[in-house]
């Protein structure tokens, strides 16, 4: 897939927090540019995910487990960020097929 800077610079704009993800949606709103949707949707799920699991991280008091999912969300924002930079369409590992699927809408 031969990849456009415009699509490219959305798709590394949407992995700049939740903000970024939302921004990118509208930069690729006239263009419907296919990498970047596809890293919207990946940047999306990944943020979407962060919160949720955010959320029920509060209930717990044990910095272990509250270490690990920060480290697993890094690792995960880092995959897709360094994927986009690269011009690669993969997707994160475990979700990313989730995210494809649910949000498929996003385009």
């Amino acid at each position: 897939m031969k990849v456009s800077s415009q699509g490219k610079t959305t798709a590394i704009v949407a992995y700049i927090t939740i903000i970024g993800t939302i921004i990118a949606y509208f930069m690729n709103l006239d263009t419907k540019e296919r990498f970047a949707s596809f890293h919207i949707r990946q940047a999306f799920g990944i943020n979407i995910t962060f919160y949720l699991i955010g959320a029920l991280m509060g209930l717990f008091d044990q910095a272990f487990i509250i270490g690990a999912f920060y480290l697993c969300f890094i690792v995960l924002w880092g995959y897709g960020l360094i994927t986009a930079i690269k011009g690669e369409t993969r997707e994160v590992p475990f979700l990313g097929p989730l995210f494809q699927k649910w949000f498929s809408t996003i385009s």
